[in-house]
């Protein structure tokens, strides 16, 4: 199937043609479905939280924090270009929509409208005005998102990066003062990105009064899967090259592996609000980062004693499993012998710990907290899209409560002060495939199981409820006049 030139093509990606293989079976054979029993709901795997107690597990936070090592992890790849998709179709079609009507009639109040005008000399016409907004001009169309700019200041208008910035510097500071935040950049991107924070970190140093540690890493390469046509042969283009296409957010586990901290906040980086509005992402974040840092301080713990004390009771550590954890021991555990039952908890305890916030479910698009099944009848909690639904209980999906808005607390270290290895707590059977095209050729491409859904599947997982405020995401580039995104 592969000639000389592919091998050589598949090795320079840092991929191994066994590898190839496996892929080309996976799209074949298709991902089963994950078993689900039921959506997480408040009281059956998503804790919701007083006024006070949110307010008692900020304070523990603030007061533990100054021993740990922490860093915010901001997946910033992509380019924006589905954030301006509407846009593209006005230019190719000229056809007036109601988002270019919407677009025009709020132009002057997105924060980027003073450098459009450059371009435009403050044309009225759409065409002049998209144009320069996509292409020619701002450029915005081929960007990041994470250089756009957001949100409107008096003395200086910000940002996506620069949004992260200042957040980061309210809630992921260390005791010695230093904010330290990771972006997941694009190669072609990286000197922009560079560039930016260069300009503008001496700046955001003196108002938050912080040091800031600003790192970045690419999707690797190896991490990429080949892509195929509608008969599951090789793709290739038209100078017979095999097609390989980044598999997905999935992908970034290899980066987060890579971080060496005792704390990781992550946040997509389009959900970044205003100074006004941040108080309850901060509150929150705070708050869901001492729960875990208690989780976590509890299964240390226990784990102390299961290694050091023989006759330790296993009653209580198995209703912290069951209660706290929230994990459903296996229908066989009753039957196992005491050391089996011993091994088969410190297996439990001992892994990466991640608090996930999760917002009451309005409509927005994304996946939800379910209880999924193992093969050995354990239940855990789970982050799922509905693609990895069966069709016959896709119902459960529907009556879901709430939804993930990617806001997530990490834990990636274990009990003696070691890094897990997170590759080896991912579940590869949760995948996908979609259908793609490249230059007007239909292909399927496979996406490696996502950052929050398989690439954390054998994690130990809490929901936590956080308020509709704290989740402001820009998917379209009409989201900015929101009144949300506007600072008046």
């Amino acid at each position: 199937m592969f000639n000389e030139i592919d091998i050589k093509q598949i090795t320079e990606h840092g991929i191994t043609p066994e590898r190839i293989e496996e892929q080309l079976q996976r799209f074949r054979e298709g991902f089963p479905y994950l078993n689900i029993s039921r959506s997480a709901v408040v009281g059956d795997g998503i804790v919701r939280l007083t006024d006070s107690e949110t307010t008692s597990w900020s304070e523990r936070y603030r007061q533990m924090r100054n021993q740990k090592k922490i860093v915010k992890f901001v997946p910033a790849s992509g380019a924006a270009t589905r954030m301006f998709k509407a846009l593209f179709e006005f230019l190719n079609s000229g056809a007036m929509t109601p988002t270019i009507e919407t677009l025009m009639a709020g132009i002057d109040r997105f924060a980027f409208s003073e450098q459009l005008k450059q371009y435009t000399k403050g044309s009225p016409d759409p065409k002049t005005n998209v144009a320069a907004i996509v292409g020619t001009g701002l450029n915005y169309g081929s960007s990041p998102k994470a250089l756009i700019l957001f949100h409107r200041y008096a003395d200086h208008n910000r940002t996506a990066l620069e949004e992260h910035l200042a957040e980061g510097a309210m809630y992921a500071r260390s005791a010695s003062n230093e904010t330290a935040i990771h972006f997941t950049v694009s190669p072609e991107h990286r000197p922009a990105f560079e560039q930016l924070v260069a300009r503008v970190q001496p700046y955001f140093s003196s108002l938050f009064g912080t040091e800031y540690r600003i790192t970045y890493s690419q999707q690797k390469g190896s991490t990429d899967t080949i892509a195929v046509n509608p008969d599951n042969t090789p793709f290739r283009d038209a100078a017979g090259r095999l097609l390989f296409r980044p598999a997905g957010h999935g992908a970034l586990i290899e980066n987060l592996n890579e971080i060496d901290a005792d704390l990781i906040f992550i946040k997509n980086i389009d959900n970044v609000v205003p100074d006004r509005l941040k108080p309850d992402t901060v509150l929150y974040k705070e708050a869901l980062a001492g729960i875990l840092l208690s989780l976590q301080q509890k299964c240390f713990g226990y784990l102390e004693k299961l290694e050091n004390d023989p006759d330790t009771s296993l009653t209580e550590i198995e209703s912290f499993v069951n209660h706290e954890l929230h994990k459903k021991l296996p229908d066989t555990y009753a039957t196992l012998p005491a050391e089996k039952q011993r091994a088969l908890l410190i297996d439990l305890l001992d892994r990466p710990i991640r608090v996930c916030g999760m917002v009451k479910n309005e409509g927005e698009p994304g996946g939800g907290p379910v209880w999924a099944i193992d093969p050995d009848g354990s239940e855990s909690l789970q982050i799922a899209e509905s693609s990895q639904i069966a069709p016959d209980k896709q119902e459960i999906m529907a009556v879901g409560t709430h939804f993930n808005p990617v806001d997530l607390v990490c834990a990636t270290k274990n009990y003696k002060g070691e890094k897990f290895d997170l590759l080896q707590y991912t579940d590869p059977q949760t995948g996908f495939i979609s259908s793609k095209s490249q230059q007007g050729r239909p292909l399927k491409a496979l996406e490696l199981p996502g950052l929050w859904n398989g690439a954390m599947a054998r994690w130990n997982t809490l929901f936590v409820e956080v308020p509709i405020t704290t989740f402001n995401p820009v998917k379209t580039v009409n989201d900015l006049l929101k009144p949300q995104h506007q600072n008046e």
